[in-house]
């Protein structure tokens, strides 16, 4: 039997004050939609819908390169109504699975459970115990215990509402039922709107059995209504994603004090110290140390590196055997070769850093290309710019350049070449040669110094 999924996005969520639309605020990095689509996808459905209404020109716009059939609710009537508009889409003969947009990290093993809960069933259910259930559906049941209604809680009873068995808004429904079932809603409720959760009642009194499966964790069904939720959602995330990591074999000195905001590829026996944040698409080689308070974006770093603390590094490239920091900051286009070194407050953009070199501390690379075993001295600079465009350097294998040192690009200082400490270079240096332009020491004896006036 066919799978259609539907993706319920269309709230405006009103409770999390913001212009964004609810869906589209992040949640380890990406979009609250992007991570229920993410698991939907590995389900293998034929299609995936998402119905949209509030703020639907910016999700579209946003997510626009989702593989979905997008559906607008021009009106929010409630999650029947928002489900009967995607019924001229859904194949008659499919199951029917719906998920919500503001519940991200339901997870697949619980949805590949229920969907195999679902598979001789018209209706199969997903439930949740929630220490605190205020706000939501509550699960009615028999004296046999199976499951006769779910009230909201603003119809709920006094007594209904002292029950911890809550409806997630997660459901597998044969299609053949919802064309039967969706026209007959009311909604003669408190809210005035069509409720999805009536067609339970409706399915109970044709005495159709529904299956109800209870989710691995309640974390995983936990919904974001505000930026309370929010935040506490993201930790419940961050909590999965390290916990996936050390059982890898990554050390995190404080699981509680770590960011992954993207998607991580990180070898066995990395140790990665407090605060730091993962972010974009990152990559880390065995053996690594990452320091606390270190920012990583978009950067792949190899085996047995060391990046010491308070360093960031976008966009960049970092070989083997490298140490960088601490205070260090890599720019987007930098790649450190095998054993280069990076000091501290030193800064790198858009520059290629061969093996073996040294660019010690308070130094600036701009537009460089920097050959192997070269020696950068404290406080080197390379003036790139010149207010209207940007110049290349070249330093040579076996470079020194002494400390307090200004390369006024474009230049190239040739392989083996010396610059002394305190040069402003405007010129290329031949290679061997040593180039000083600093002025000469002139000592005046018996100086007097100026002295304050009475």
């Amino acid at each position: 039997m066919p799978l259609d999924i539907v993706i319920l996005a269309a709230g405006q969520g009103k409770r999390i004050q913001s212009r964004l639309p609810k869906v589209l605020h992040p949640l380890a990095g990406k979009p609250l939609l992007t991570h229920i689509m993410n698991t939907a996808q590995q389900l293998n459905p034929e299609k995936i819908m998402i119905i949209y209404g509030h703020g639907g020109d910016q999700i579209r716009a946003a997510l626009a390169d989702l593989p979905v059939q997008w559906i607008e609710q021009k009106q929010q009537l409630g999650t029947g109504h928002a489900l009967a508009q995607a019924m001229p889409s859904i194949d008659q003969n499919a199951k029917v699975l719906i998920l919500l947009g503001d519940t991200p990290i339901i997870s697949l093993p619980t949805l590949q459970q229920l969907l195999a809960s679902a598979q001789n069933s018209e209706l199969s259910l997903l439930t949740a115990e929630l220490p605190d259930p205020t706000g939501l559906g509550r699960i009615i049941r028999n004296n046999a215990g199976k499951v006769i209604a779910i009230v909201e809680e603003k119809d709920a009873t006094p007594e209904q509402r002292q029950l911890r068995e809550t409806n997630t808004g997660i459901m597998v429904i044969s299609a053949r039922q919802l064309t039967r079932w969706l026209p007959a809603l009311k909604n003669n409720n408190a809210q005035g709107e069509y409720y999805l959760t009536d067609i339970i009642a409706m399915a109970v009194s044709e005495g159709i059995n529904i299956n109800a499966i209870q989710a691995n964790s309640y974390e995983e069904v936990l919904a974001v209504n505000d930026r309370i939720q929010l935040a506490q959602l993201e930790r419940a995330q961050q909590k999965q994603q390290a916990e996936k990591l050390m059982r890898a074999g990554v050390t995190l000195l404080d699981p509680a004090r770590f960011d992954l905001r993207g998607e991580a590829q990180i070898a066995s026996d990395v140790t990665i110290d407090v605060n730091v944040i993962l972010e974009g698409q990152v990559s880390i080689g065995a053996n690594t140390y990452i320091g606390p308070n270190t920012l990583l974006r978009n950067v792949s770093i190899g085996e047995n590196v060391i990046i010491n603390a308070n360093t960031v590094i976008e966009d960049a490239i970092i070989e083997n055997n490298c140490e960088v920091g601490p205070f260090a900051r890599l720019r987007p286009g930098t790649c450190l070769k095998q054993g280069a070194h990076v000091g501290n407050f030193a800064e790198i953009k858009n520059s290629e850093v061969g093996e073996g070199t040294k660019i010690h501390h308070v130094s600036y690379m701009g537009d460089t290309t920097l050959g192997k075993n070269v020696n950068i001295g404290a406080g080197t600079i390379v003036c790139n710019y010149d207010g209207a465009n940007k110049h290349k350097t070249i330093i040579e294998d076996n470079a020194f350049v002494g400390s307090n040192s200004s390369l006024i690009a474009p230049i190239t200082i040739g392989e083996n070449a010396t610059i002394g400490a305190g040069s402003a270079v405007r010129g290329n240096v031949p290679a061997n040669a040593l180039a000083i332009t600093r002025a000469e020491q002139r000592i005046v004896e018996k100086w007097q110094r100026p002295a304050k006036k009475k």
